[in-house]
């Protein structure tokens, strides 16, 4: 009787806590877009002028519209800045998931990997620091950048080096779940190991593998402060990845604070905001897709 008490009342605890965390999420949700369509329905801005427009000029006082509220240039800030960290931070991860399973299985789970997984407890505000203090310098010294070397590069490989750790480690235990019989099939073919490797192995953890790079891309779309701190925060469209430019999370740090409450700058906010959350449940939505499609995959196999 005791057993079964004990098990019933664990299943409650965890039953309640997922409950609770759905009506959490849900919560967060309907209260971004009753803030965020404000933008639409009580100042009746268009989602084409807030889309794809670069004027961004709206009014700070509550009940007075008549503003501007183009946020493109954060939208394309956003995309840049974490467009070329994924395309810096992917190739070095799954290297270095080939090598800490493959190449050397000793040296990096007991090394290398511990290495990696502690950049994921640094505060972003010491990799903005370090970027700002290292970073910018370098790019101004060695690439002549035109506004002191904050720019989308910096914004790019701070974001890049933040993400590294996710997509690496997600991307370890892909490689790791591929069953030792398809490396035995592939070796017995006459296969070289970096063959194997190419040809076997990333093919058959690619979905686990795309799930830590869409993991990745969500902790990089979100980012505020570590991109704040070395993008430059210049209100215009970046000539090239060495000019500065602003970006969505940056925006909303910096300015919500100091907005009237429900005013249209504010709700303007907001408005990023939402998108901001809809983005992150696409990706989400993403990763379940090829989480189910890898299942059924394996269940025909």
């Amino acid at each position: 009787m005791k057993k079964s008490s004990k098990g019933y009342g664990g299943r409650a605890l965890v039953t309640f806590c997922g409950i609770f965390l759905i009506i959490l999420t849900i919560t967060i949700g309907v209260f971004l877009i009753i803030r965020g369509m404000g933008t639409f329905t009580e100042y009746h801005h268009s989602i084409l002028e807030f889309l794809f427009s670069s004027k961004w000029d709206p009014k700070d006082v509550p009940g007075e519209g008549g503003g501007q509220v183009g946020a493109a240039i954060y939208i394309v800030g956003s995309l840049l800045t974490c467009g070329l960290a994924m395309l810096i931070a992917v190739p070095f991860s799954i290297a270095a998931a080939i090598f800490i399973t493959e190449i050397s299985p000793n040296l990096g789970t007991r090394l290398f990997q511990p290495a990696i997984e502690i950049f994921v407890g640094i505060p972003s505000v010491v990799y903005g620091w370090l970027g700002a203090t290292i970073l910018v310098p370098f790019i101004r010294d060695v690439f002549h950048a035109p506004v002191g070397g904050y720019s989308v590069l910096a914004g790019s490989i701070v974001l890049a080096i933040m993400i590294f750790p996710t997509i690496t480690t997600v991307s370890a235990d892909a490689i790791r779940s591929v069953p030792d019989s398809y490396r035995q099939a592939s070796y017995g073919l006459g296969s070289t190991r970096w063959q194997m490797i190419w040809h076997v192995v990333l093919p058959a953890g690619l979905p686990s593998i795309l799930t830590g790079v869409i993991l990745g891309l969500t902790r990089a779309i979100g980012e505020a402060l570590a991109v704040a701190m070395v993008i430059g925060r210049k209100r215009e469209f970046p000539k090239n990845i060495l000019y500065p430019t602003h970006n969505m999370t940056a925006v909303i740090a910096s300015d919500m604070g100091n907005t009237a409450n429900n005013g249209e700058y504010n709700m303007a906010l907001w408005s990023i905001g939402l998108l901001l959350f809809i983005i992150s449940i696409v990706c989400i939505l993403l990763i379940h897709l090829i989480a189910a499609k890898n299942k059924k995959k394996n269940a025909a196999h």
